[in-house]
């Protein structure tokens, strides 16, 4: 969601109503009006999916818009480069609003186009947008009720582990924590550990740990933590996590040293070395590890485990979420021809061309094939979401309230045994009380 700090000056030259730039006749192959041979200026975030797939949208743009064009230009430091733009009024027609740097949604909502009419076009194929993308996306772009932010991609979150390893030692992955503790042991048979963790990203657990709870205990476990309710890590479902988590580091079921070790050369200890075999992480895993995983791993995915046989929601549910949020300001010289690109970015060529390019899925429903061209990590999320179907779920709290960091330092001395089940639930709440108390934070409903 990025920070609420961050915010801009509304600009006194122009009202923000989106009637400027060149304009164009609406049409089924036009629904916002772009205008022909008019271009498109896009700031595009230059981080872990680079520019070139939007670059990419100019060879779909001119089959409906004739003459329409996309300029791409890559920035890295999204709020210095891009704030003085909106106080100016003179933002670019399209920004992918990511990074760290990345500019405060509420502090510009009122200069941002609303994306609802986008939903209800049709794509270049001539199906309702609606209806082929993955329930849910709106909801981390929507805020003060307000749909302002299309999020492209779709990222899965779940265990990940080598297909071969396993099948060779006839092993099957765990569904209920039960059973990997079972799988942990066998796992000690061959010299090897259930789970490995580095130091920064030991809430990766955090994440399992709460998936677990969620479809264990249902939306009330998940309205608690948003909520930052008195004692909402208390709540049983994410107290027996904890206690099979506790059991699994008291017998030695982790990789030893992980509170010191960076997390990729950790992760390098499950995706090259295979001492460990499971390890919790969202679908960035398999690009991220793609020069530290051994030859014919197979890297697959599946759904955090349940902590009985009959949770509230099924084994098949699992967090996901639409991720890297795209903006369409008014002031811009081309709203409708910004409105356009995201389009053509929801077009099945563009979209297969992202998760061909980048091993990660969009949005858009069915544009990953069998093969996941070549990628089994990208064969498993498709598989997850489809099995998935409505029972997907997000929250977000953890990055509306900046907690990670806090939160890293009771998980790192949970997991190299240096604090027990109730210390952490203890640390855990603290954090969650301290920002419910701070009068300074907004706080977000989340109902």
């Amino acid at each position: 969601m990025g920070s609420f700090a961050v915010a801009c000056s509304s600009p006194s030259s122009k009202d923000g109503d989106g009637d400027g730039g060149p304009k164009g006749e609406k049409s089924a192959n036009n629904p916002f009006g772009a205008a022909a041979n008019s271009t498109v200026e896009a700031a595009i975030f230059d981080g872990g999916y680079g520019t070139d797939y939007v670059d990419y949208t100019n060879q779909v743009l001119g089959s409906q818009v004739k003459g329409l064009k996309v300029k791409v230009n890559p920035v890295v430091d999204i709020a210095p480069q891009l704030q003085p733009r909106f106080v100016g009024g003179n933002p670019p027609d399209l920004i992918d609003n990511s990074g760290e740097d990345q500019i405060g949604f509420l502090g510009i909502l009122d200069q941002l186009e609303e994306l609802d009419d986008l939903f209800e076009a049709n794509t270049y194929e001539g199906k309702k947008i609606a209806d082929i993308v993955y329930p849910g996306v709106k909801t981390p772009g929507t805020f003060n009720d307000k749909f302002v932010a299309l999020n492209y991609v779709m990222t899965v979150y779940g265990v990940w582990y080598s297909k071969s390893l396993f099948e060779a030692n006839g092993w099957s992955p765990p569904r209920t924590w039960d059973e990997a503790l079972d799988l942990g042991q066998e796992a000690k048979k061959k010299g090897k550990y259930l789970f490995v963790h580095g130091k920064e990203a030991a809430t990766y657990y955090r994440t399992l740990l709460i998936d677990s709870a969620i479809k264990e205990g249902g939306d009330e476990v998940r309205l608690a933590l948003e909520n930052l309710e008195k004692g909402c890590w208390s709540h049983p479902a994410i107290q027996g996590v904890i206690k099979v988590m506790e059991t699994m580091v008291k017998q030695k079921m982790f990789v030893p040293g992980g509170s010191g070790t960076q997390f990729q050369k950790a992760q390098a200890i499950w995706s090259n070395d295979q001492k460990a075999l499971l390890y919790p992480s969202g679908g960035w895993i398999e690009n991220e590890m793609k020069k530290a995983t051994k030859a014919d791993f197979q890297m697959t995915g599946f759904p955090s485990m349940t902590l009985t046989d009959k949770p509230q929601l099924p084994y098949e549910s699992l967090r996901a979420a639409a991720g890297e949020p795209f903006i369409v300001p008014k002031q811009g010289k081309n709203p409708a021809g910004g409105k356009e690109v995201l389009r053509a970015m929801l077009s099945e060529k563009a979209a297969a061309n992202f998760s061909r390019t980048k091993l990660a899925p969009t949005i858009v429903k069915g544009t990953v094939p069998a093969d996941g061209y070549g990628s089994t990590a990208l064969v498993s999320q498709t598989k997850m979401l489809e099995a998935a179907g409505t029972n997907i779920f997000n929250y977000m709290f953890v990055e509306t309230y900046g907690m990670n960091t806090d939160q890293l330092v009771p998980w790192n001395s949970f997991l190299a045994g240096d604090l027990d089940a109730k210390g952490l639930t203890s640390a855990m709440q603290k954090i969650s009380d301290k920002v419910r108390e701070d009068d300074s934070v907004d706080k977000v409903k989340v109902s």
